[in-house]
């Protein structure tokens, strides 16, 4: 017996699901989380939210009290993965068929995101910065969300934060915020790092939000170290299937000195229904660590070197979101902000002079010490694209004294949400 789509959407948040809506007209930010009546009965547990029949993970077999045997497992399945194509990977990077699924309303979801975490402050207020310097675009701007989420198991097993109330990485929780972040500023395309849930949470649930889904992980990801992990994080990208037709997807793998990593990123050229033209999407997630500079440079030139090719020498617009790790002084930010790419920095932007980085984009307390750095980016082509919007960041006094992740946020990374929209179409782009 088919249940209703509210029910199924509902059993969704129960366990980590996405879903389908076409784009409504911009809206104000959602008003903050209601407090629980004190009249009346507590909500039922939110449905939505919980797993849908056939919504779970299709691709690697549950994945809990792994150790090393589990690494050299997935590991293993790495090494067939091809570097360059997004077809015939390993088994876990194949999604499940939720074609059966039906569309949930994105206020449902919003609404049963909100019971969840009644108990937690609301939302922090971050208004968006107008930055066009033209005439308004007949057509409305292509949203874009760059998100480093923090894995899971990584929060919890090995990040160390030890600011952060253990209550506030609890999963079913966190990850009610995470989505609540992306209802509130509905993107058109949405780039993720550190995407653990991704068969269980977010594609169930963002798939019937409208969207289509891709994923690759790392090959030997740091969370299947952790008991009770979810399986291993990689890189995630969504996009509005009402608004864009995908043309062609690269799964990349990225190398450094001729050796391949364990760092990737994922390629999409789409085209714009609207207006029928085509660019390039991409989202990567460059190597951590202080000691490691020359390797994320390398990387980045490599990451270069195929969106030259997937763009035909920059004939084909390019947006580029990604946590790279990297201050602005290294030598692979340098190396974006010279390529031949043609391409600029869009959070830029909401400085005074236009050319300097936000003073932070990730802010947190580990054992070794408080970090404070600019590491997340938003590249684009500037010769085919304009930045007509950016959302500001939190400020210190939002972030408060213990820094993030928190009750009030779900990761260690703030997201960037911009809005672009095409040039003047000049001579020689598609």
């Amino acid at each position: 017996m088919l249940q209703s789509p509210r029910r199924l959407c509902s059993a969704l948040l129960h366990r980590d699901a996405p879903g389908l809506r076409p784009r409504p007209a911009p809206a104000p930010r959602p008003p903050a989380r209601a407090p629980p009546s004190p009249a009346g009965p507590r909500p039922a547990r939110p449905r939505l939210l919980a797993a849908a029949p056939g919504a779970a993970r299709a691709g690697p077999p549950t994945a809990c009290s792994m150790g090393t045997g589990t690494s050299r497992l997935y590991s293993a399945l790495a090494k067939t993965v091809n570097s360059s194509s997004a077809s015939a990977h390993a088994e876990y990077l194949v999604s499940p068929d939720l074609d059966h699924l039906e569309p949930i309303d994105p206020k449902d979801l919003l609404e049963e995101c909100r019971a969840v975490l009644q108990t937690r402050p609301p939302r922090y207020q971050r208004d968006f910065v107008d930055l066009r310097t033209d005439c308004p675009s007949s057509h409305p701007p292509i949203r874009v969300m760059q998100w480093n989420i923090l894995a899971q198991a990584l929060g919890e097993g090995k990040d160390n934060f030890v600011q952060c109330p253990v209550e506030a990485l609890k999963w079913e929780e966190r990850k009610c915020l995470i989505l609540e972040e992306i209802l509130a500023y509905q993107p058109d395309i949405l780039c993720l790092q550190e995407v653990d849930h991704y068969f269980d949470t977010f594609h169930p649930l963002l798939s019937r939000l409208g969207y289509q889904g891709t994923f690759f992980p790392k090959p030997w990801s740091p969370c299947l170290d952790v008991e009770h992990n979810n399986g291993p994080d990689g890189c995630a990208l969504f996009f509005l299937q009402n608004r864009f037709k995908l043309i062609n997807s690269a799964n990349i793998r990225l190398t450094a000195m001729t050796l391949k990593t364990n760092q990737v990123a994922i390629a999409q050229i789409l085209e714009c229904k609207e207006l029928g033209r085509q660019f390039c999407i991409a989202v990567t997630h460059l190597k951590a660590r202080t000691g490691w500079e020359r390797f994320r440079s390398a990387q980045g030139c490599d990451l270069l070197h195929n969106l030259q090719n997937i763009t035909q020498g920059a004939k084909i617009p390019l947006i580029v979101c990604g946590d790279f790790n990297a201050e602005p002084t290294e030598e692979v930010y340098k190396h974006f902000a010279s390529s031949s790419l043609n391409l600029s920095s869009a959070y830029k932007l909401l400085s005074a002079d236009g050319q300097s980085e936000p003073p932070y984009t990730t802010w947190k307390i580990r054992t070794s010490g408080e970090c404070r750095h600019t590491l997340d980016y938003i590249w684009y082509s500037k010769h085919a694209l304009s930045v007509r919007a950016a959302l500001d960041l939190l400020t210190e006094e939002q972030i408060g004294p213990n820094r993030l992740p928190s009750f009030n946020y779900p990761s260690d990374h703030l997201s960037l949400v911009c809005d672009f929209s095409f040039n003047e179409e000049p001579d020689g782009l598609l």
